[in-house]
């Protein structure tokens, strides 16, 4: 186990399932955490039964954590390009009960040396509300973040 644990994230807009695959393959990523409100995709390969049952083919675990996922109205900011409006709208949404127990839980599995990565759709971090969930375990726990691009 690292002395400083690392936290990964991951975006697969324009990314082929097997390239997200092999990009956490190479980073010895162990556990793929899905940080969607919504786990349907219309992108072959990515709606949740889909990519958990690719991940397992590769030695990978998959878990959800709905309660971090950004709602709709958050979604659409980060479409429009609101970046403020983003952050408003999901620190709110990082302030509910459910939120909070499930990030307890992924700072938990970060703690434990468990080679954690983030997913959401985004391609690039700072456009997702995963760089904001990692900036707060990376807070809290003195982790790093390395945000992979497939």
């Amino acid at each position: 186990m690292d002395a400083t644990p690392t936290l990964f994230t991951i975006g697969y807009q324009e990314a082929l399932p097997a390239q997200v695959t092999a990009t956490l393959r190479d980073a010895g990523v162990q556990l793929l955490v899905d940080v969607r409100a919504v786990t349907a995709s219309r992108r072959p390969g990515f709606s949740k039964r889909q990519l958990a049952a690719g991940l397992a083919e590769a030695g990978i675990d998959y878990l959800h954590l709905r309660a971090l996922g950004t709602p709709a109205a958050g979604r659409h900011a980060a479409r429009t390009g609101d970046l403020a409006g983003l952050r408003r709208i999901y620190d709110g949404q990082l302030a509910t009960p459910e939120a909070q127990a499930e990030l307890r839980d992924l700072a938990g599995l970060v703690r434990s040396g468990r080679r954690a990565c983030l997913l959401c759709y985004e391609r690039q971090p700072e456009q997702c509300h995963r760089h904001i969930v990692a900036d707060r375990l990376a807070d809290e726990l003195g982790c790093a973040v390395r945000h992979l691009l497939p």
